[in-house]
């Protein structure tokens, strides 16, 4: 673990998730896709959230999305956090169509909008963790 991120609240890899967190710790962004009718899907669950099919696999994401709503977090939810505050806490629309709830770095909160344009980076927590962020696109 990175000094930076001790006291945080780690996320913990389960059979249905391991794919996704594998995905990030080689900076890849993977998103579910249902062999049956093709249906994108983010979070990972076990079942498709469209035809409820049970043969799920792993597609790369281009990691490209919009914000579709957000809030700016001023108080830390613990001490392991107060450095980072404040923080943006936004929902992605990613452009192959799932929502992921994510943080926005590597900007002020103040320039955040819905419709902005962001791409996601990673931030290694540990050497198992690696977690996706986002931030502006450099067309912005």
């Amino acid at each position: 673990m990175t000094e930076a991120h001790a006291g945080k609240r780690f996320p913990r890899p389960t059979a249905v998730t391991a794919g996704y967190w594998e995905g990030c710790h080689k900076h890849r962004l993977l998103i579910q896709r249902c062999t049956q009718c093709e249906h994108l899907q983010f979070y990972p669950r076990s079942i498709c959230s469209s035809c409820m099919g049970r043969e799920l696999g792993w597609v790369h994401a281009s990691g490209q999305g919009q914000v579709s709503s957000y809030t700016v977090i001023r108080h830390p939810v613990s001490k392991a956090y107060a450095d980072e505050t404040p923080y943006v806490l936004a929902l992605i629309r990613l452009a192959e169509g799932p929502t992921m709830m994510s943080v926005l770095c590597n900007c002020e909160p103040e320039s955040i909008r819905v419709g902005l344009a962001v791409e996601v980076v990673f931030e290694r927590w540990s050497d198992e963790i690696t977690i996706a962020k986002f931030q502006p696109s450099k067309g912005n």
